[in-house]
């Protein structure tokens, strides 16, 4: 039996690494052995990439990782059926569901993902107002996570806000450059404008309240997929929950499975990013809660329509977390 020294010591990763595909009492094997994730280079969402080894002790023996247009997270390619199941941004998950995409949320994962950077022009995000923020894209993960924090202190995101939209590398040259006054930034971005000493922090969502209270990060599943197979979307479920716990208990493991899927990031960036992001805290905070945070700023920005009780009704699934909370017993 485990002990809770064994795990901090690292032995908890070998565990749960080691779990055979049959461990849960009278669970039958997953109706599909074939599932489909996402391929994007965010150190996030390095659970999912840990989950490799994971998935094929739950008995899949087609693991993918397709790559996802754009660099996006993928909630509408995950609606489209291109996908099974895969992590995911909290507040464009809330957007995603606004617009009807065909998506469940399942759990949440972890908080801290990202961080405000800025030029001395912009002291807090009031600042914000009047000055020039470079996102990836409208609506991508940046631009709707700054605009809710925009909507929280009293700025009109659409209004008070100019958007540009730059690929994160041409985002970081213009930030030092001074010809953008901000960038909000997923790793390992931030950690690369910190190496480089490029701006200053804002806000950190692995620290700052209230972002450091909800989830960044979470589980969706496309809709049909869930329906079809409830033993799989358990299954792999439990698999990227203990992806997240080996990221905190072995960051160098789960260094080398990021890697492994191509992505060209240096490994000291990866390691610093890995061990700054608060990963293993699944249990913590109520996934509910995030929604429901983010879709009240959102809903008060205009970007959406829909109010909380509708998207949490419509567009979750608690049931397979719940199950795995009492079978995952910290």
């Amino acid at each position: 039996m485990i002990t809770r020294r064994d795990v901090l010591r690292g032995a908890g990763a070998a565990w749960l690494l080691g779990s055979p595909p049959g461990h849960a009492s009278g669970e039958p094997p997953p109706e599909t052995t074939r599932v489909r994730l996402g391929a994007v280079p965010s150190i996030c969402l390095s659970p999912q990439y840990v989950a490799e080894d994971l998935l094929r002790a739950e008995g899949f023996t087609d693991v993918r990782y397709p790559p996802v247009s754009g660099g996006l997270p993928g909630a509408k390619e995950m609606g489209a059926g291109d996908a099974d199941i895969a992590m995911n941004f909290a507040a464009p998950l809330v957007v995603a569901l606004d617009s009807g995409t065909q998506i469940v949320v399942l759990a949440g994962v972890h908080v801290g993902c990202f961080e405000l950077i800025a030029t001395d022009r912009v002291r807090t995000i009031k600042d914000l107002k009047g000055k020039t923020v470079a996102v990836f894209g409208m609506e991508s993960a940046q631009h709707v996570f700054l605009a809710s924090m925009a909507a929280l202190v009293g700025l009109d995101p659409r209004r008070d806000i100019t958007w540009v939209t730059h690929p994160s590398t041409e985002a970081k040259r213009l930030l030092a450059e001074g010809k953008v006054d901000a960038f909000l930034g997923f790793p390992p971005d931030p950690q690369d404008l910190r190496a480089k000493k490029v701006g200053h922090v804002v806000v950190n969502s692995a620290t700052d309240r209230p972002w450091s209270q909800y989830f960044c990060c979470m589980v969706m599943a496309n809709r049909e997929f869930v329906a079809r197979h409830p033993v799989a979307t358990k299954r792999a479920l439990r698999a990227i929950l203990k992806g997240d716990e080996v990221c905190a208990l072995d960051p160098a493991r789960a260094a080398r499975a990021y890697r492994d899927r191509g992505f060209d990031v240096p490994e000291p960036l990866v390691l610093q990013a890995l061990k700054e992001v608060p990963f293993g805290r699944w249990r913590a905070y109520d996934p509910a809660d995030t929604l429901r945070f983010y879709a009240l700023r959102l809903h008060e920005a205009g970007m959406i329509k829909a109010n909380p009780k509708k998207i949490l009704a419509e567009g979750t699934d608690w049931r397979f977390l719940n199950e795995l909370k009492k079978e995952l017993k910290g």
